[in-house]
């Protein structure tokens, strides 16, 4: 039932509210730090979930394509000079040729020199590849160290202000700005405005944070 009344809320407020209503939400949300109360029976309904606030190792991909050789077993690619610093042998690799990507292939980085505008990167495959393929879609899996961070679906972006909403003591799901620094594949840095051991909301911020501007659109009103 929540669910159903929250989009039917958002849909509303969508439907009537005007650019000039919509920034002083976002103004008055910012400021405003009363949080929202979701009870036990309203979160599982909700399925929320939340994660720890932790160091981990935060990871990206790396892109490129190659040409096999002869043997079968090594792709030479190219890596732009902007992500070049980040490949180093050993690395983990997904390959896959562009024409059966349900083909996957596990594979590592052998060998990394300079060439012009970045690096030539030289990948081996742990086992034959795909009859007929030549060219294979790479995926470098590049560890760009240990960092506090959140999984990336806690982040929502308001334009350049990215918000969590963490959860407090005493039951509040209350909006924090972050400051970010590098976006991995599954976590986010965290620079500025959070701790270790607090915990973010992940699935189901989008309710949350419904909730919460519409309650600041309805005290707004009020006064």
């Amino acid at each position: 039932m929540l669910k159903k009344a929250l989009f039917a809320c958002v849909l509303t407020t969508v439907a009537t509210a005007t650019a000039a209503v919509a920034q002083d939400v976002r103004a008055h949300t910012r400021l405003d730090r009363r949080g929202t109360k979701v009870s036990t029976s309203q979160a599982e309904e909700l399925t929320l979930t939340v994660s720890e606030v932790a160091v981990r190792a935060v990871q990206t991909w790396v892109r490129t394509a190659g040409l096999i050789d002869r043997s079968g077993k090594i792709i030479t690619a190219h890596v732009d000079a902007v992500d070049a610093a980040a490949v180093r042998v050993g690395q983990r690799v997904r390959a896959f040729p562009p024409e059966a990507r349900s083909s996957m292939y596990q594979a590592k980085v052998t060998r990394v020199g300079p060439d012009e505008h970045g690096a030539a990167v030289q990948v081996t495959l742990g086992g034959p590849p795909r009859e007929g393929s030549r060219t294979y879609v790479l995926e470098i899996v590049a560890d760009r160290g240990q960092f506090l961070s959140v999984p990336n679906e806690a982040i929502i972006e308001e334009g350049q202000t990215h918000i969590v909403y963490v959860l407090r003591p005493d039951g509040q799901y209350e909006p924090q700005e972050i400051h970010t620094g590098i976006q991995g594949e599954l976590y986010t840095q965290v620079v500025d405005g959070l701790e270790a051991g607090e915990q973010v909301v992940t699935f189901g911020s989008f309710f949350i944070d419904s909730e919460y501007k519409l309650k600041g659109t309805a005290q707004s009103g009020a006064q």
